[in-house]
């Protein structure tokens, strides 16, 4: 499965999802076709406005993008039903230079494998078995289209029979003297045009009799062959011939090894490959949810290369990414924070830049490159500038934000200033969520040394909502905080309109003390003129976290924040 994934961070935010959905189109439009817009976070009632206002559907939800079974395994099932003859299997494995082949009944199960190996050990017994050499199970009718005779008489054709294979080249006092030693409705007689051995066999009443090189039998042979109830079949091979055709004409049912190996399809990679590495097969069924084989997987098949890639947008921290994103190939990564730890095999596309929104970075991609920007998606990447950069009052707002805005205002056709006013009145996550859901709707993780803490925000039009659940709020920010083994959790609630912020902080209360702001109330700080995570209060926590000794001492850390 081949595609692209432009994907945001965690608990994405408006700028996240929005450029998202630019960027892919912008890679869409040139020339990557397999760009798709994706998200690893539930949207909220504000990115649900401004997707409906613009007619632009939500992108995919992908919670994990770890490697699957189903990325590298081979979805071209080539199998045959437990009826098979062997020498049908063989032929087709050997035409699709497969050596196991899977048995699958008519729902598409798998009953069990067919290796190269298993047939060969049938072919040739070992000394202890060499008995085995002779035994043909098959039913009439199988025989004959193995081969390619004609049923002169046939009784029971469709019979499985566990026969013994007697090539009856001797002279008939001898091939009489043999007779008795085997069952004789356990025989299958092949002979050539010797009719007093044919006569024998029939009257001892051989389950079947095989003439070979082509030779008719006359009238009376067949009218024999018709009251002693044996079957005949007239076959053109040589007599050699048709003894090893014979062997091989036995259904695959009798050959499998059911105690095989099978994957889920959704299992992940990783843990497939320490069980296939373990195990002494070479090829594995893959099935669905309903045990239905979708797919084979061969121990080579590991080392192909998954063919699902990333384009990061609005970060460029592993720890804020998708799950998985470190086992994939990450392409492209277009941000405006600062630099996290990151590394990667091979030369990438990293496009960083000091503006208040990544919707900015991708509006000049389409203006830069001349790519036709329709309406609908310069309102999305309107409604990310806005969002990310308050409508140009945030600390992080730029030059080229406000002329990028000015672009995107002409082309959607839509005012910024009264836009603004309905994405924040559109909802609030202190009304619409529990407070456990609202506290993580906008978060993010940051490493700064030895420690790791979460920073949210939620953004809203005056604090009387906060207020009133002030309460169930910080103990949400408390149990998240022990739940994650944080050292802090921060949670910084702002005013849109105000321009203003409260800050609220669980976990050690040693990093709580060397915050000096004024509390509005005990354990709420107030943050005048704080409205950017980005820009304002992460630099002030890991200020506070140096003087703790926990940093890295040059505040220089993994942490990126959000704008």
């Amino acid at each position: 499965m081949g595609e692209t994934l432009v994907i945001g961070h965690r608990n994405p935010d408006t700028d996240a999802i929005c450029s998202a959905i630019g960027y892919a189109d912008f890679k869409r439009r040139t020339g990557m076709a397999d760009a798709v817009a994706a998200r690893c976070g539930d949207i909220n009632d504000r990115i649900d406005f401004v997707l409906r206002t613009f007619g632009v559907p939500a992108p995919r939800f992908v919670a994990d993008v770890s490697p699957r079974v189903a990325d590298v395994m081979r979805a071209n099932v080539i199998s045959v039903p437990p009826e098979t003859p062997l020498m049908e299997a063989l032929a087709m494995m050997d035409e699709r230079n497969i050596r196991v082949l899977p048995v699958l009944d008519p729902d598409s199960r798998c009953l069990g494998l067919l290796s190269v190996f298993k047939a060969s050990k049938f072919f040739f017994p070992s000394f202890a078995r060499v008995s085995d050499s002779r035994r043909v199970v098959v039913s009439i009718r199988s025989l004959a289209r193995v081969l390619c005779g004609t049923m002169l008489c046939a009784f029971e054709p469709d019979v499985e029979n566990d026969l013994v294979l007697m090539i009856a080249a001797m002279r008939p006092a001898s091939f009489g003297a043999r007779l008795p030693s085997y069952a004789p409705e356990k025989l299958l007689v092949v002979v050539g045009d010797r009719e007093e051995i044919q006569e024998a066999a029939i009257r001892a009443r051989v389950r079947c009799v095989v003439i070979t090189g082509g030779y008719n039998v006359s009238p009376e042979i067949r009218a024999l062959a018709r009251e002693f109830e044996v079957s005949v079949i007239l076959c053109p091979h040589d007599t050699t011939t048709t003894a090893m055709l014979s062997r091989a004409s036995v259904s695959v049912r009798n050959l499998l090894r059911s105690d095989h190996l099978a994957f889920r399809n959704d299992e992940l990679l990783a843990d497939a490959q320490r069980l296939a590495a373990a195990s002494q097969f070479q090829a594995f069924p893959v099935v669905d949810d309903s045990e239905r084989v979708v797919g084979m997987l061969s121990k080579s098949d590991f080392l192909r290369k998954v063919g699902r890639r990333l384009i990061l947008v609005d970060h460029n921290e592993l720890s804020q990414a998708v799950t998985g994103a470190a086992d994939l190939e990450i392409v492209e990564i277009i941000d405006h924070h600062r630099l996290g730890a990151f590394t990667t095999q091979q030369p990438i596309l990293f496009r960083n830049e000091p503006v208040g929104s990544t919707s900015t970075i991708v509006a000049e991609q389409f203006l830069l490159n001349r790519v036709e920007l329709t309406p609908s998606i310069a309102g999305c990447l309107l409604a990310g500038l806005v969002s990310d950069t308050l409508n140009l009052t945030s600390p992080t707002t730029t030059a080229r934000d406000a002329d990028v805005l000015a672009v995107l205002e002409k082309v959607s056709g839509v005012n910024a200033r009264e836009f603004v006013e309905k994405l924040f009145s559109s909802g609030s996550v202190l009304v619409s969520k529990p407070a456990s859901e609202a506290i993580t709707t906008d978060c993010k993780e940051y490493a700064e040394g030895n420690a790791r803490f979460s920073v949210a925000q939620i953004e809203e039009l005056g604090f009387d909502t906060f207020w009133k659940r002030k309460d169930e709020v910080a103990h949400a920010l408390d149990a998240h905080c022990q739940s994650h083994g944080y050292l802090f959790s921060a949670l910084l609630v702002t005013d849109v309109v105000l321009q203003t912020s409260l800050l609220l902080v669980a976990g050690d209360p040693r990093f709580r003390s060397r915050i000096v702001h004024p509390e509005a109330q005990p354990g709420i700080f107030q943050m005048d003129g704080v409205v950017s995570r980005k820009k304002q209060l992460l630099p002030y926590l890991t200020q506070c976290l140096r003087s703790l000794g926990n940093g890295n001492g040059n505040g220089q850390g993994n942490g990126q924040p959000n704008g």
